[in-house]
């Protein structure tokens, strides 16, 4: 089986290179869509209390015959428990629903800036950690500000900004600041979803030349970037194609030509941090 070679975090932990998304996959489709993953190799599982999926989620994990150890879960803090002791809640019913006795990755999912109460939510995720509940924590789609006044209030930079990253939108200034201040980055919708760049005549020319698809061809590019690509599928053949992306390498002008597909805003909705909250 594969072994992806692992991301140091800036806590000590690791992470793997490459992880499965399970949103919007939910019930036994869910949970067989997780377990296929996990016996196709991948070892990172992401999940959220708002995909309304971490027990479908958690029973995939049961069922998939791999050892807890081995697998690294990612759930995620909703809008609506943001604040200390609502953080603090809501990590005990991700536990439960999930059935697990700690998580591995802990993220807060939007920093919802208008409720204001990111940075008392981080201090209960540091807490959480400090207790060892929690082995590393995070952050999902925060700006360099957020991300700033996370460690000026608190001396504490997250592991990890999930974010969504694909070639239309590339992160080419948050990803430089995450790579000069030792945060991961994890990419949502890693391939474009609708907007998938598979027909762009220099993705196809390069999958081309390289033998493989379009689709591996933009998860490599990930890897080539550091970024650690999330991509979901509920097919066994369409989870084995996206996780087989070891066996060739992309020059830096085809990292280059790819990256050069960003566009102004190349967001695949209006999910601007800034403005876009969820609850």
């Amino acid at each position: 089986m594969t072994r992806y070679p692992v991301i140091p975090l800036n806590d000590g932990h690791q992470l793997p290179s490459i992880g499965f998304g399970t949103y919007p996959l939910t019930g036994e489709e869910g949970a067989a869509a997780v377990a296929s993953a996990l016996r196709t190799g991948y070892r990172l599982i992401d999940t959220a209390v708002n995909y309304e999926n971490e027990e479908a989620v958690g029973r995939g994990l049961r069922e998939s015959g791999i050892a807890r150890g081995e697998v690294t879960v990612t759930t995620k803090l909703p809008g609506r428990d943001h604040g200390y002791d609502n953080t603090l809640r809501s990590f005990e019913g991700s536990l439960e629903r999930l059935g697990l006795d700690h998580i591995d990755l802990y993220l807060i999912h939007w920093p919802n800036p208008s409720v204001n109460k990111y940075a008392d939510s981080w201090r209960a995720m540091v807490e959480l950690r400090d207790q060892g509940r929690v082995g590393s924590i995070g952050v999902s789609n925060f700006t360099e500000e957020f991300l700033t006044r996370l460690l000026a209030e608190t001396g504490v930079f997250p592991a990890v900004n999930q974010v969504e990253l694909h070639p239309y939108f590339p992160q080419k200034s948050l990803l430089e600041f995450h790579r000069e201040h030792g945060i991961a980055t994890e990419a949502w919708s890693p391939l474009g979803k609708r907007a998938a760049p598979y027909n762009e005549p220099v993705v196809v020319e390069i999958a081309a030349a390289h033998g493989v698809t379009p689709a591996q061809v933009v998860l490599r590019w990930h890897l080539e970037r550091g970024v650690v690509p999330l991509p979901k599928s509920a097919s066994p053949e369409r989870q084995a194609e996206n996780f087989d992306v070891l066996g060739f390498s992309l020059e830096r002008s085809e990292i280059d030509a790819i990256t050069a597909l960003g566009r102004i805003d190349g967001r695949l909705f209006g999910g601007d941090p800034n403005t876009h909250e969820e609850m």
